[in-house]
């Protein structure tokens, strides 16, 4: 057979392969959330989302599970971004590129597959027992940021790689300084895989459990949390304790909740993915 057409043949194969999967997955996907909807959307109601946790299901609400989740979600957003942005922009811009930039990168890469329960053991014994943080929010918030540099480091570091160095040739040929060219040039271009980074950070860290249960988060709160340094629970932890429960009710109550936790991560992805499109609209090489 001809090298040409076992060439072609190969890749025909992988590309029906890789539209059966796809078909596949978005057929499973429809089946899961069509189940969850039906289950949980007459549920929803203003009550359901303004009270507060009760034994009984039928009173039973996701407000302090929610307000925990945008306290934790602001808060992780506040201590992540800016480090991890800058981290990246130092590692490409000016870090040298030797044996110890090499192993940085490698261990950076290898961080992002880590388990989360580890940045939850990491997080109890550095900010829950050492800074004397305990079950606060805060270091909730500083474990899940941990969790998220990563991700930010690396896609951070890829965005500014895609952006052409004739763009800094012609600053640095009109007199720019280095960090006037990559405030002013690199990072309006770069912007949309930056933000791209932080949506998939947020929405791995909006979705996690194991890391916050392991620095105390609690699966019940009646208060809903005020500052960074109360007690609190977020919403995957609710869904968790609702689900785990012998009555159907709360079953029910668990997909209700799970159709607000989506809706949240939708709206926020939806921002993000608006931001992006509108900086990239702006920058053009």
């Amino acid at each position: 057979m001809n090298k040409s057409i076992r060439n072609r043949i190969i890749d025909e194969t992988f590309k029906w392969f890789g539209v059966a999967c796809t078909l596949f997955g978005l057929i499973m996907l429809t089946i899961f959330l069509s189940g969850i909807i039906r289950d949980g959307i007459h549920r929803i109601d203003w009550d359901f989302i303004t009270s507060y946790a009760s034994r009984r299901p039928g009173k039973a609400g996701v407000f302090p599970a929610i307000l925990g989740t945008l306290w934790m979600l602001g808060l992780t957003f506040v201590i992540a971004i800016p480090i991890g942005i800058a981290a990246g922009i130092y590692l490409e811009e000016y870090g040298k590129r030797n044996r110890l930039a090499s192993i940085i990168e490698v261990n950076i890469a290898n961080l992002a597959g880590v388990p989360s329960v580890i940045y939850g053991l990491l997080g109890l014994e550095i900010f829950s027992r050492i800074l004397g943080m305990g079950s606060s929010i805060l270091a909730g918030a500083c474990t899940l940021s941990l969790l998220i540099l990563p991700v930010i480091i690396v896609s951070t570091r890829e965005a500014l790689k895609a952006v052409p160095h004739s763009l800094r040739e012609a600053s640095f040929g009109l007199g720019a300084s280095k960090w006037q060219t990559i405030w002013y040039q690199v990072l309006p271009a770069s912007a949309g895989g930056v933000v791209t980074g932080v949506i998939l950070a947020l929405s791995r860290a909006i979705g996690e459990t194991a890391p916050l249960i392991v620095v105390g988060a609690a699966t019940m709160v009646t208060n809903a949390p005020t500052s960074p340094m109360d007690k609190y629970t977020v919403l995957p932890i609710q869904i968790f304790n609702w689900i785990s429960r012998p009555e159907k009710e709360f079953l029910i109550n668990g997909a209700a909740g799970i159709i607000v936790l989506l809706a949240i991560t939708f709206i926020m992805n939806g921002f993000a993915l608006y931001l992006r499109n509108k900086w990239q609209k702006r920058v053009k090489w």
